[in-house]
């Protein structure tokens, strides 16, 4: 009888930390992590007004990520892509519930094969995302293009670039408007500079956008589309031109052996014509980007302030984190971090040590029980 009790003593003790161990990791880790964060808060002239008069209630609360890369079908083991996968969707729909943002934007590289993927792939890889980044009608899901998606320019056609503009239901160029404030969405994919067909194209948009957004500004133009007056918030992939990460510096900066190396143009960042030729169009109040997987802020010509989005995903990284902007006709930013992979993995092989502890302490001490056992029956045997 003791033996069987026991037995099933130490069985409902290993079902009970094996499954409360899993539900905090997969599960309840989110919660305390993401609670930390917090919309920035921006101070008004006036109680209750922005600085142009505007209402409190005005104000918009963006939440910015990057580099999602859900892995396809030719480069991704199975238990890498349901691993990492997990995480980003755990970590998304508990941002989601918890903070609330209206508008989210992802900068590209939404997957990781689209540039090579076939059609059958490129619809399982949607699917996946869809489930995935599920959101309700309160929340806006804005979708930017990498190269990842559609192909190093040279890779790059109309093809690629149309199936996605498809899926997403939008040109990859545009401007999205939300409470007053100009999202600019650009192709950076497509600014290399050599005229090719998709390069042009993207080209005539950047500058009939520049154009509507400056009379907008002037309020003095005739026959262009108007937009709020006031200066974009210009979102795209790859990073204005900067020489290294250098100048980076914070937790989830690139590290630090990495960031003395040369950044390429065309690959790494935007050219430096590319570069100028955005800022001089749209002179925008911030510019948000990705690529890069790491953080960093760079203020371009001392006026133009530039964001590295981290990558989103365990697999670029073992911090992911995503941006909070709180617009106004000011801004204000926060960055919040995700679990740590190195965490996770140090719970579980705590817990596996943990049980593998109570497991032998279980066995020998079973093996004293049964010695006891053994020493009464043979005293009772020679007493008789």
């Amino acid at each position: 009888m003791p033996r069987f009790s026991a037995r099933w003593i130490a069985v409902v003790v290993l079902i009970f930390v094996v499954s409360g161990v899993f539900f905090f990791c997969e599960y309840l880790i989110y919660f305390p992590t993401i609670l930390k964060c917090a919309w920035p808060k921006i101070s008004h002239v006036r109680g209750g007004e922005g600085i142009d008069g505007r209402p409190m209630d005005s104000t918009l609360r963006a939440m910015v990520l990057s580099d999602t890369h859900l892995l396809g079908a030719v480069g991704g083991h199975w238990f890498d892509k349901l691993r990492r996968e997990w995480q980003m969707e755990r970590a998304f729909q508990t941002a989601l519930w918890l903070l609330r943002p209206e508008i989210v934007f992802i900068l590209g590289d939404i997957f990781d094969e689209g540039k090579w993927s076939s059609q059958k792939d490129w619809e399982d890889d949607v699917r996946r995302f869809h489930r995935m980044f599920r959101h309700t009608t309160d929340t806006e899901l804005v979708v930017l293009v990498g190269n990842h998606d559609i192909g190093f320019h040279y890779e790059m056609d109309w093809f690629k670039l149309q199936r996605f503009e498809k899926v997403f239901n939008a040109t990859s160029t545009r401007i999205v408007t939300k409470k007053g404030v100009n999202f600019l969405l650009v192709n950076s994919v497509a600014l290399h500079g050599d005229g090719c067909p998709i390069c042009q194209s993207v080209e005539r948009e950047l500058i009939k956008l520049s154009r509507d957004l400056n009379c907008s500004l002037q309020d003095n133009c005739e026959g262009s589309q108007l937009y709020p007056p006031t200066p974009p918030v210009m979102l795209q992939h790859y990073p204005l031109y900067r020489v290294s990460d250098a100048g980076c510096t914070g937790q989830d900066a690139a590290p630090p052996e990495e960031r003395h190396l040369l950044f390429r143009e065309k690959y790494d960042v935007l050219s430096k014509e590319a570069s100028q030729r955005l800022l001089q169009w749209f002179k925008p109040r911030l510019i948000l980007s990705g690529h890069t997987h790491s953080g960093c802020e760079v203020l371009h010509d001392n006026k133009y302030p530039e964001i590295s989005v981290p990558s989103f995903n365990w697999r670029n990284r073992n911090n992911p984190s995503f941006i909070l902007v709180t617009m106004t006709p000011l801004y204000a930013l926060s960055k919040c971090f995700l679990p740590e992979e190195s965490t996770v993995i140090a719970v579980y092989c705590s817990a596996g040590a943990c049980l593998l502890f109570l497991f032998l302490a279980h066995c020998l001490w079973m093996k004293g029980l049964l010695q006891c056992f053994s020493l009464c029956l043979l005293g009772k045997h020679k007493s008789l």
